[in-house]
């Protein structure tokens, strides 16, 4: 299963956040599984589309994933998949 960390800025949006085991086999699977435990995440992570939004990225291993429209980036079983809130300013 494929572990799913989220950075402080969402879990200040959503306190019972916490890393989670995954066992889906796409991001979007992974992601509806992450809703299931904490409803309303995936209105954060996603647009009205199912892309990922301007100011969230989602790291996989360590690299921040290339297809923010489909979400088609493959991971392994034992990936850590890292979603966090894009922070910027100056």
């Amino acid at each position: 299963m494929a572990l799913v960390k989220f950075t402080y800025a969402l879990k200040r949006f959503f306190p019972k956040l916490a890393d989670t085991k995954a066992n889906g086999k796409t991001l979007p699977a992974v992601l509806q599984e992450i809703e299931a435990s904490y409803p309303g995440v995936t209105k954060y992570v996603l647009d009205d589309q199912g892309r990922l939004r301007q100011h969230v990225n989602i790291f996989i291993d360590g690299v921040m994933i290339k297809d923010r429209t489909k979400l088609s980036d493959p991971f392994q079983e034992n990936s850590e998949i890292y979603i966090m809130q894009a922070l910027s300013g100056g």
